[in-house]
């Protein structure tokens, strides 16, 4: 296959990994581009957007998750680019102008380290030989060793390695190659160890993925090692991906929930999103999180929403004196909404919500919690 062929299979292969700079509105949507690579849209620290390139390495894979379509004994078309190649690529778009970074990912070529060795030669190349020094998001192989994890720290702006369920009871339903303590665990703990505040390497930013549904995992299970990521390893970001049906056989669990309410599964992923922003930006606690009796996220309601009505005695919460904590728990307010809030009371009293400028159905959710004196 030429090179650029390799590329449309490999890059199309790539948009089942979500643990990059990727977003879900019209602006940061990813979007294929027309010579077929996925496009992923980045928000840049000045501002705007740029674009990344991504694409897997290799999709000939030698290990058996249950969940993945580019498992060893998939029928797909298969193809490897060498290192050489990918980074001719990337600098081709660079020199044009077409790309802001690369995320390059791997299916698992013989083994972890061999792949390793692969994926790091192209930061390698790119580092060395064409001395760019921008973006560069390398995925970690489950089961690599750590001193290939190192060298691709040491070569990124940012790494991932997708820890796809919470414990080994669940990932054991999905895979029977992997070790998940001695190939997920283990090498999650050493990126956040690399990466923590204080060390060589604490401007690299780690993230991971969760595969949702594919397994028979709770959502509090889910949001424990959430905790864990953020508040212990310092993590950046978790992503979630829901499972879909017919990607993986036949025999694991998500494969038989699916058959009663599919989009079920993807308002699931969207509540979790939605809990890791109380987590990350609005300044939850794991045990705020609300719950059902089996442990899962109500579907039909907001989880900060769920928070707010059950309880009565936090409201209604007095604009023009509460605390940036206390006014992040008001329904329909977000982080750039009070921090507009703040800046303005120290000019002048906020005398109604028609001062912030926000109309309909979201000013009257927020009247319902809020005092404007």
């Amino acid at each position: 296959m030429e090179t650029i062929e390799k590329l449309k299979v490999l890059a199309a292969d790539s948009q089942y990994d979500l643990a990059c700079a990727c977003g879900s509105n019209k602006d940061d949507r990813r979007r294929r581009g027309l010579d077929g690579k996925w496009l992923y849209p980045v928000a840049l620290p000045q501002g705007g957007y740029s674009i990344l390139l991504k694409t897997l390495l290799s999709n000939a894979c030698s290990n058996d998750c249950k969940y993945c379509p580019l498992r060893s004994d998939s029928n797909v078309q298969r193809c490897t680019l060498a290192p050489e190649e990918i980074a001719h690529i990337f600098m081709e778009y660079v020199r044009r102008k077409k790309v802001f970074g690369l995320f390059l990912s791997s299916a698992v070529i013989g083994d972890p380290d061999y792949t390793m060795d692969r994926i790091n030669n192209v930061a390698r190349l790119l580092r060395g030989r064409h001395e760019y020094r921008g973006y560069i998001h390398l995925k970690i192989i489950p089961g690599a060793s750590d001193a290939a994890i190192e060298e691709a720290i040491s070569l990124s702006t940012a790494v991932s390695l997708n820890i796809e369920t919470p414990g080994k009871k669940h990932y054991d339903l999905l895979s029977c190659r992997k070790d998940y303590d001695q190939d997920i665990i283990r090498p999650i703990k050493l990126m956040g160890k690399l990466t923590a505040k204080g060390t060589r390497f604490s401007k690299v930013k780690c993230t991971t993925q969760f595969i949702v549904g594919a397994s028979e995992e709770t959502d509090a299970e889910i949001i424990r090692y959430m905790g864990g990521l953020y508040n212990r390893l310092n993590f950046s970001r978790v992503y979630f991906s829901a499972y879909q049906k017919g990607l993986g056989k036949p025999d694991i669990p998500g494969e038989k929930r699916l058959t009663t309410d599919p989009e079920a599964l993807f308002v699931r992923e969207h509540r979790l999103y939605q809990v890791d922003f109380l987590l990350r930006k609005y300044g939850f606690q794991e045990g705020e999180i609300p719950l059902d009796a089996g442990g899962n996220l109500p579907l039909d309601r907001d989880p900060k929403q769920i928070w707010a009505d059950n309880h009565p005695e936090f409201y209604p919460v007095r604009i023009n004196a509460a605390d940036k904590e206390t006014l992040l728990r008001v329904p329909g307010l977000g982080p750039e909404t009070v921090k507009r809030i703040l800046k303005q009371r120290k000019e002048r009293k906020i005398l109604g919500i028609d001062d912030l400028r926000i109309q309909g159905k979201r000013a009257r959710q927020m009247s319902r919690y809020l005092i404007c004196e």
